[in-house]
This record gives structure tokens, C-alpha cells and sequence, in this order.
């Protein structure tokens, strides 16, 4: 991952102007995906607010609040491949700039918005900007600094992750309770403007000096296999009922069409991704660790948001405080973890942040309405402290298994990777868990009337807003549906668990080790041999 020394490679791929400044570079990178992680986790503490009645919100109904949320992700990762791709080969900082700059306007647009269409319609085009910042980031950073800096500068670029996953309630709350609805996403413009002139005066452009000739149809199956698949997941999630006829169809039509994609990449003369890095067990072995990592996070922190704010009663500003605790383990030893690594080994350091995954996700089986906020706090802390020394080493594995001409590609086949568990995450784990909580909740609601039983079934809010509706008599059901609730947060909980020890498994078998003396972790990957840095500067 790095060299133990910490001395400059021997011969500088980076010009010593850009070295100079890589730090700033570094900061500016971090502020452009900063703004496009926590704009997702500040729309998932308002959706109540845009789902009231206007002035205060739009009236939107359940199915387009959640299309709000799935219209951004199903085109942020379908275009991710293909945005890094362009990166490679048009320039990484016109990329950046022009997702940023598409972002922004698409925040605008939804800051306006008169009714929920419209806002589904420009949170999509969100999503198409965000696809063309976050993996130009990551592949930016690996052109900007030498080999033996780069796992530190990935660990703070790992460690932003976190603090917009934790910073984004908090700040989503805040805005909410002082101005309207829209104001979350018209925070993002100032936030635009200000990264794109630093941008414009900091951040060198780089591509591949030699792209070949372009896939036009590798990007196309990469786009059509990777929407069907999302959509697919996302709807199976949305029902609750992976057995549905779209659903399957759109799965298994993703997955035939990445099959073919695959196919036609391994025997094109120009491909857009060159499949035999999959044959690296490391490499493949990485890929697989962010997948797992992000479907076992991406599930609890779904199902931990219902937790704090329908059982225990606390506000969206509260909840969001609780994930600091993660976000801090992060921020801490993301940076750090390199350090470990020297000492330790890949293979080690991940199986061990696994772990502690695994133990803060099982932890949550034995919550109940009346769990201490100090256990909380601790317990997700030591899972961020986990997700840290995972993030990192497998981002650093996947990142310098490629040349420099190629990060774009790496970058996007991480962000793919990871957007793609985080979906499954919250749809196969949501789907647990709406389903635990609908069998257990059913026979509380034989008293209601047809038509409001299956209502007040569908979700524990759902339950909460029947009951509140029928005074004092609906106490019994408030306790019925925590009670419901909390059993199908213990079995979705050891569901995400299950998940943490299968990556677990994963890393411990096929990463690698420590490397003997003298030898340079990863050094033996393909991106280990030398590489001028690809247009570094021009």
C-alpha cells in the first residue's frame, strides 16, 4: 500500500508543480464530493416535510418520495463506468467540472420545484452530474500524488465519506427547522460556485495519453445492464417482493446484459475495461469487500433512521448528531490505516475491520426502546473504526492495481461496485424488514377497518399515524408497533451482520498478506510497474 520508508518514489511521476499543491488539490476534491454524498443523506431527514401538504411541502405521496431518492441513484449509477471512461480519455478536470457544474444546476432546479414530478425530474439530473464527480475525484487524487502518498491521501479521501454521511441529517435538520423545504438543495449552489473557481485555479487536468479507439458498444451495455439492475433491485425493494415479474425480469435482463458486456469486453481489441484485472484475486477480492461493506451499512442505516425517530421519538436534527460517532471513527482512522497496513498486512486489517462491522450491525439485534444513548454512540463508533480500515486498504487495492492512465476506470469500478451494494443493501434489507414487521403487526390491526388496516400495515410509520389519529385508544397499537418494529430490526440487524462476516471471509482468503521485507505492498499488481503520470499538468 505503501512504502514503509515514506520516501518519495524513485523516480517522480508527478510534476513538481502539481506535488507542490497536492494537498489543496486534495481539500478541493474533498468539497466536491462532500456536497454530492451528504446531499442524498440531507434529503432522507426531509422527506416527511416535501411529503406534506403545500406551502409547507409538495404533497408528495410515498411512491414519489421514493422516486425522488431512486430517480438520483438509478442514473447516478448507471453512468458511473461511462463517466469514468470519459475521464480517461477527455480529461478528468473537464469531467469534474462539468458534473459539478450539472449538479448545481439540477440543485437549483429542485430547490424550485412546484410539484413532485418536477422534483423527481431534477433530482435525476443530480444524479447524472454526481456520477461525473465522484469517480473524476478518486481518479484526479491518483494522478496528483506519488505512489508511496497515496493510500494517505485515499484514507482522507475515505475519511470525507464518512463526514457526509454523519454531517448531512444535521445539517438537513438545521435548515428545516429555520427555512423551507427547498433550502436543502439550494445550499448546494454557493457550495457549487465556490468549488468550481477553486477548481478552475487548482486542479490540474490529466487523461490517458493513449485512449485507443473508443467501445461505443461496451459503454452502452455497461449503461443498459447497470440500470436494469438498479431498477430491478430498487423496485423488488419498493415492493417488498423480489418475486415480482419486473422485477425479475429487470434483474436477470441487467445481469444478461453485464454477462454480455463481459463477454464482448474480453474479446474486443479496444476495450473500455480490461476484464483480465478480475482475474487478480486481490483485485477482485477488493471490489467484492466494497460491495459487502456498503450492503451491510447501507441496510442499517436505513433501518437505524426508523429506529431513532419513530421508537425512540427523537427529531431528525437528533438522529443526525447520533451518526457523528461514525463519521469521527472514520475521519480518525481512515487517514491512518495505511499505518497498519505496513505493519500488518491487507489481508489482516480488513478481515479485523470486518469484524467490527459485523459486531456494531449484531449489536443492533439487541436493542430495545430503552438501549442507553452511550451504547449506541459506542457501537458506532467502533463500526465506523471498522468501515475505516476497510474503505481504505481495499480502495487502495483496487486504485493501484491499474496504471495511472487508467484511474478514471478504476475509480468508476469502485464507485459501480459500491453504489450497487448500497442499493441491494437498502432494498434486500428493507425488504426484510418490511416484511418481519408486516407479519408481526397484522394481528394488532383486526379492530381497524379494512381499508386502514392495510394501511396502517405497510410501515411502522404508517402504524404510528393510524394510531395517532385515534387518541388515547390507539396506545395499545403505538407499543404493538414498536414491538413489531424491533423484532424486525433484531432480524434485519443479523441479516447485515451476516453480510459484515461473508466479506469477512472474502478478505481473509484472497487479499493479501503481509509482503516480505523490501518488497512494496502491492507491488507485484500491474499497476505496481512504472507509469508517467497520463497528462499530468497539461
Amino acid at each position: 500500500m505503501s512504502i514503509p520508508s515514506g520516501a518519495r518514489t524513485a523516480v517522480p511521476q508527478v510534476p513538481e508543480a502539481i506535488h507542490r499543491r497536492r494537498w489543496a488539490i486534495l481539500v478541493v476534491l474533498m468539497f466536491s464530493l462532500l456536497i454530492v454524498v451528504l446531499d442524498n443523506s440531507i434529503l432522507n431527514v426531509a422527506v416527511k416535510t416535501i411529503a406534506s401538504p403545500a406551502p409547507t411541502g409538495l404533497g408528495a405521496t410515498q411512491s414519489e418520495l421514493e422516486w425522488a431518492i431512486n430517480s438520483y441513484t438509478l442514473v447516478f449509477a448507471g453512468l458511473l463506468f461511462t463517466a469514468g471512461l470519459l475521464g480517461d480519455r477527455i480529461g478528468r478536470k473537464k469531467v469534474l467540472l462539468f458534473g459539478i457544474l450539472l449538479f448545481g444546476i439540477g440543485s437549483a432546479l429542485a430547490a424550485m420545484s412546484d410539484s413532485p414530478n418536477q422534483l423527481i425530474t431534477w433530482r435525476a439530473l443530480m444524479g447524472f452530474g454526481a456520477a461525473f464527480v465522484m469517480p473524476a475525484t478518486l481518479a484526479v487524487l491518483m494522478n496528483v500524488f506519488e505512489r508511496d502518498e497515496q493510500p494517505r491521501a485515499i484514507g482522507i479521501w475515505a475519511g470525507s465519506v464518512g463526514l457526509a454521511i454523519a454531517i448531512g441529517p444535521i445539517t438537513g435538520g438545521l435548515l428545516l427547522e429555520h427555512f423551507w423545504w427547498g433550502s436543502i438543495f439550494l445550499v448546494n449552489v454557493p457550495v457549487v460556485i465556490v468549488a468550481l473557481i477553486a477548481m478552475v485555479l487548482l486542479v490540474p487536468d490529466s487523461k490517458d495519453p493513449r485512449p485507443g479507439r473508443i467501445d461505443p458498444i461496451g459503454v452502452l451495455l455497461s449503461i443498459v445492464g447497470l440500470v436494469l439492475l438498479v431498477y430491478g433491485i430498487i423496485r423488488g425493494g419498493e415492493l417488498a417482493d423480489f418475486t415480482d415479474a419486473i422485477v425479475l425480469l429487470s434483474i436477470a435482463g441487467g445481469l444478461l446484459v453485464l454477462i454480455g458486456f463481459v463477454w464482448h469486453e474480453k474479446r474486443s481489441t479496444h476495450p473500455a475495461i480490461d476484464i483480465s484485472y478480475f482475474k487478480e484475486p486481490s483485485f477482485s477480492a477488493a471490489v467484492a469487500a466494497i460491495a459487502l461493506v456498503f450492503f451491510a451499512l447501507m441496510g442499517v442505516t436505513f433501518f437505524s433512521a426508523f429506529y431513532m425517530q419513530s421508537v425512540r421519538g427523537w427529531s431528525a436534527l437528533e438522529s443526525g448528531l447520533m451518526l457523528l460517532p461514525l463519521a469521527a471513527a472514520q475521519m480518525i482512522f481512515a487517514p491512518r490505516a495505511r499505518l497498519l497496513v505496513d505493519r500488518f498486512g491487507a489481508r489482516a486489517v480488513c478481515t479485523v475491520g470486518m469484524l467490527l462491522v459485523a459486531i456494531g450491525l449484531a449489536a443492533f439485534a439487541l436493542f430495545d426502546g430503552t438501549t442507553p444513548v452511550w451504547v449506541l454512540c459506542l457501537l458506532l463508533f467502533v463500526q465506523g473504526t471498522g468501515m475505516a480500515h476497510v474503505m481504505t486498504p481495499v480502495t487502495v487495492s483496487v486504485m493501484q492495481a491499474l496504471p495511472r492512465e487508467k484511474a478514471g476506470s478504476g475509480s468508476a469500478v469502485n464507485n459501480t461496485f459500491r453504489q450497487v451494494g448500497g442499493a441491494l443493501g437498502v432494498a434486500v434489507l428493507g425488504s426484510v424488514l418490511s416484511t418481519v414487521y408486516r407479519g408481526d403487526i397484522e394481528g394488532h390491526l383486526d379492530a381497524l377497518p379494512a381499508g386502514l388496516r392495510e394501511t396502517a400495515g405497510e410501515s411502522i410509520e404508517a402504524t404510528l399515524g393510524v394510531a395517532d389519529r385515534m387518541g388515547a385508544a390507539g396506545a395499545p397499537l403505538i407499543d404493538a408497533a414498536n414491538d413489531a418494529f424491533l423484532k424486525a430490526m433484531h432480524v434485519t440487524a443479523i441479516g447485515s451482520a451476516t453480510i459484515a462476516l461473508v466479506g469477512a471471509l472474502v478478505v481473509a482468503l484472497f487479499l493479501p498478506g503481509k509482503p516480505p521485507a523490501g518488497q512494496e505492498p502491492g507491488g507485484s499488481g500491474k499497476g505496481g510497474r512504472p507509469v508517467r503520470a497520463a497528462g499530468a499538468g497539461r
